[in-house]
């Protein structure tokens, strides 16, 4: 086995010992609360964890896009979520082949999606679970109100070829309670219209610890507590040395006593900040900043007295704001044991936006 230092860089570096302490953590909660997982495998986008989260007890897992759970059900994934409204003839077609081939649900927020979803599985043997999305305060896709999610439903309800399976959302961070007022309602408004909701799926790793507080959910979405990063550190859901990706760089470039050049930028970090001061955390130099990035450079100003730090071939190991870009941005990331490279993984699902 080779170590990290024969990587070429920048790579992406993810710690194996950390992915299974943050999967069985919150898997370990969630059984706790008898509140199912379906982790979003946008995060990773490989297989090999989507099935290892399966075999720690997840329910199923969840896709962001059509793409990625084509990739997922050819790797054996068979339970699969895709919370976002497909549009387009051609996409249509390939959900309609994907629910031949495994249990699928998808989700609508408007009775265009609809009617594409019964046009499309027509004269199917099953019918397509559909679930409404409901805007519980995120600002972004869903219905408005419980009044709203009811008359959709109703709507699904009356397609022969598709099933009201419940509700989707994904809250605004550190608003749980407000999401679970607004859902309950919405559950009451269904039973009493003698539509149940099956289903209520809730979603997001900021508000992991607090997820069994939205009393009507029948199943939870977390994506990055897999990996972690600085977004979820900012947001208390774990510590640095919880953070299972980071991304290894070379110093390349040493203009000024305060000025270092990383061959990491933003095809490598990405541009998010989420709320942050710069772009990611520099492990051997937690004080230096990484300020501005390029495309194939990063800027790392140092502070007053460290002109001896980071010198020119050095390699660092930086955690990133927010890693589920990351993963998108790399063909193949390395799986380690401390430094020690116990494989170069494919990212399968990788570019797989349609």
């Amino acid at each position: 086995m080779s170590t990290i230092d024969t990587l070429s860089t920048p790579a992406v570096l993810i710690d194996l010992d950390r992915v299974e302490a943050n999967l069985k953590r919150a898997q370990d909660y969630a059984d706790a609360h008898g509140l199912p997982l379906r982790p979003h495998i946008k995060t990773h986008k490989l297989p090999r964890f989507a099935r290892r989260q399966i075999e720690l007890g997840a329910a199923g897992i969840a896709c962001q896009k059509l793409g990625e759970a084509e990739v997922m059900a050819d790797a054996g994934l068979d339970d699969i979520l895709i919370p976002y409204n497909i549009l387009g003839e051609e996409k249509l077609g390939r959900m309609k082949a994907l629910a031949r081939r495994i249990r699928l649900r998808v989700c609508a927020d408007s009775r265009t999606t609809i009617e594409g979803y019964a046009r499309a599985m027509r004269g199917e043997p099953a019918p397509l679970g559909v679930l409404v999305e409901c805007d519980t305060g995120m600002g972004r896709c869903g219905v408005q109100t419980p009044e709203e999610a009811l008359a959709l439903a109703r709507a699904i309800d009356a397609a022969p070829d598709l099933s009201f399976d419940g509700l989707m959302t994904y809250p605004p961070a550190g608003r749980i309670d407000e999401a679970a007022e607004w859902l309950g309602k919405a559950v009451e408004l269904l039973a009493a219209a003698g539509l149940p909701a099956r289903i209520v799926s809730s979603g997001g790793t900021p508000d992991l610890w607090s997820a069994h507080k939205v009393s009507v959910a029948t199943e939870h979405r977390p994506g990055t507590y897999i990996y972690l990063d600085l977004s979820q550190v900012k947001a208390g859901v774990g510590t640095v040395s919880d953070c299972a990706l980071t991304v290894l760089a070379t110093v390349v470039s040493r203009p000024t006593p305060n000025r270092a050049i990383i061959d990491a930028g933003s095809k490598t970090l990405t541009s998010d900040t989420l709320g942050l001061e710069g772009f990611g955390l520099i492990l051997e130099a937690p004080d230096a900043r990484i300020v501005s990035l390029s495309e194939e450079h990063g800027t790392v100003l140092l502070p007053d007295g460290q002109a001896d730090r980071l010198k020119v071939g050095d390699r660092v190991r930086i955690v990133p704001n927010h890693a589920c870009p990351v993963s998108n941005l790399f063909d193949t990331v390395y799986l380690v044991s401390g430094t020690t490279v116990v494989a170069e993984e494919p990212v399968a699902a990788r570019g797989k936006v349609t």
